[in-house]
């Protein structure tokens, strides 16, 4: 079943460089759409879907279960500057943002750590996407 989506989140999905079994982490998750439409894609893959807001993870999580279920999609509360992955948690191919405020050019000193973060979240392969293109646009390593 693919879900639902607005146009701007489903044409944001469809321009994404997606392949079965990436790994796929999203910055501001909101609600989880675009997380779900991204598993649709990815077969066994693995989506890691982020928000700030513990209510959008509430949504997210509660319209996600059979994705939660099959081990395919996480949801974690955490913002993008204060994300970290463990040592033993392989890093992901692709990482992308729709509207996320630490990467909108507003807050300077955010924008750095939430870089870092991605940064470091990313396989070396890996690429990073946000909105601001026709749909998005690619930002490539090392950040700028």
């Amino acid at each position: 079943m693919v879900p639902r989506a607005s146009s701007r989140i489903a044409e944001f999905v469809d321009a994404l460089p997606l392949r079965p079994g990436m790994r796929v982490l999203e910055i501001g998750c909101g609600p989880g759409v675009a997380a779900r439409l991204v598993c649709a894609r990815i077969g066994s893959g693995y989506v890691l879907a982020i928000d700030r807001s513990p209510r959008a993870i509430e949504q997210a999580r509660a319209g996600s279960q059979l994705q939660l279920t099959m081990g395919r999609l996480e949801f974690r509360t955490v913002a993008i500057e204060d994300f970290t992955l463990d040592s033993q948690t392989p890093r992901f191919d692709l990482v992308f943002a729709m509207r996320v405020g630490a990467l909108d050019g507003r807050h300077p000193e955010l924008e750095t750590r939430a870089l870092s973060s991605i940064a470091a979240a990313l396989a070396p392969s890996g690429r990073f996407f946000i909105d601001g293109g026709s749909p998005l646009r690619e930002l490539a390593q090392p950040f700028k």
